[in-house]
């Protein structure tokens, strides 16, 4: 079984309601992508999700 070559999943909100779903393989991709796409997404309803975080770091950086 072959492992997944990305890292980060991004899930986002547009300004219009358009709904954002992409892959990154790592931070700099990320950033890049975040870099091009700010003035479309709603910041406040942007999620990140690390996949190689450590599941015990995932529960205590839990946001209410």
């Amino acid at each position: 079984m072959s492992k997944s070559s990305c890292r980060y999943v991004i899930n986002a909100l547009g300004k219009g309601g358009e709904t954002y779903y992409t892959h990154c393989q790592d931070k700099a991709e990320l950033n890049r992508w975040l870099a091009e796409n700010k003035h479309r997404l709603s910041m406040d309803d942007l999620k990140i999700i690390d996949k190689n975080k450590h599941p015990l770091l995932k529960w205590l950086s839990f946001k209410h």
